[in-house]
C-alpha cells in the first residue's frame, strides 16, 4: 500500500514543541509475533496547517492531519482490524438505568489502564502496531505523549454522542486530548457549562465545527473544564465515522 505522508510545519507561535521528523519502516507484528496486515509501514512527518479555536476558556487547535488518500487507507484498515466491545462493556448507566451505547466502542492503551465514565469502566486492550503508529505520529507532530485511545464507530448519522465533558479523574489533569476523525464528516458542538439548560447563568453562543475526514482536533486545557461537547444525530447522513481520542491517563 502507499506510504502515508503528513506535512509538518512550525507551530512555535502556538506553544507546541515538535520533535524531529522521523521515518518508521520496521516490520509490524502483532502480540503473537506474527506479521500484521497493516497499511502503516512508513511515515514521513511534515506540516498540517492549524486553525486555532478560541472562546471564553475554549482553547482548541484543528487541522486536516492526514491527506485524503492517507485517511482513506487508515479508515480501511480500521474496518479490517478493529473489533469492538460487546455485552456489559457496550453499555452505560444513566440515572440508574443501563442503556446501550449509541455507537460501537473499544479502548487500547498501556498495560493496566482503564477509563471510567457513566458508571462503566472500559479496560484498555493492548496497543496494536497499527494503532501505535497512529499514536506515535500524532505525538510527533503535536509534541504531546498519549498512553490510551478510546475509539468510537458511528455506523451512520443516527449514532451519536451526548453532551459531556472529558474531566474524569482517570485523566491526567491539564493534558490535551487529541481527537482523530475518519470517514463521514460530522458536526461537533461545544456548549459552555454556564449556558446550558433552563437555569443558565449567562448566554454564551455554542461553537460548532464540522470534523472532516482525516482531521485532528486538539482539545487543550481548560476546554474540558468549562465546555461540554457532543456529536448530535444527523439522520440524513448514511456513512460510517470512526473517531479516535488519544488521552494521557493516570497510571495507578
Amino acid at each position: 500500500m502507499d506510504k502515508f505522508v503528513i506535512r509538518k510545519r512550525s507551530h512555535d507561535d502556538e506553544g507546541i514543541d515538535h520533535k524531529p521528523k522521523r521515518k518508521c519502516s520496521e516490520t509490524l507484528k502483532d502480540e503473537n509475533g506474527d506479521k500484521e496486515d497493516c497499511a502503516i509501514s512508513n511515515f514521513v512527518v511534515k506540516s498540517p496547517a492549524w486553525r486555532h479555536l478560541k472562546g471564553q476558556n475554549l482553547n482548541c487547535d484543528y487541522c486536516v492531519f492526514f491527506s485524503k488518500s492517507c485517511a482513506d487507507e487508515i479508515f480501511k484498515e480500521c474496518e479490517k482490524l478493529l473489533t469492538y466491545n460487546e455485552g456489559q462493556l457496550a453499555k452505560v448507566n444513566l440515572f440508574g438505568k443501563w442503556h446501550d451505547i449509541p455507537r460501537k466502542q473499544v479502548a487500547h492503551g498501556d498495560e493496566g489502564l482503564s477509563y471510567t465514565f457513566s458508571n462503566n469502566t472500559v479496560p484498555a486492550r493492548p496497543w496494536t502496531p497499527f494503532l501505535k503508529k497512529i499514536k506515535d505520529t500524532i505525538s510527533e507532530v503535536t509534541g504531546h505523549e498519549f498512553n490510551f485511545v478510546l475509539i468510537n464507530r458511528y455506523k451512520d448519522g443516527k449514532d451519536h454522542m451526548g453532551e459531556h465533558r472529558d474531566d474524569e479523574k482517570d485523566l491526567v489533569q491539564g493534558h490535551p486530548i487529541a481527537s482523530l476523525s475518519l470517514g463521514q464528516p460530522r458536526d461537533f458542538i461545544f456548549k459552555h457549562a454556564d449556558s446550558r439548560g433552563k437555569n443558565a447563568k449567562c448566554n454564551i453562543d455554542p461553537v460548532k465545527i464540522e470534523l472532516q475526514h482525516g482531521s485532528l482536533l486538539l482539545m487543550n486545557h481548560p476546554t474540558n473544564t468549562f465546555w461540554y461537547h457532543s456529536l448530535p444525530q444527523r439522520k440524513k447522513l448514511l456513512n460510517v465515522r470512526i473517531n479516535m481520542t488519544f488521552r494521557k491517563m493516570v497510571k495507578k
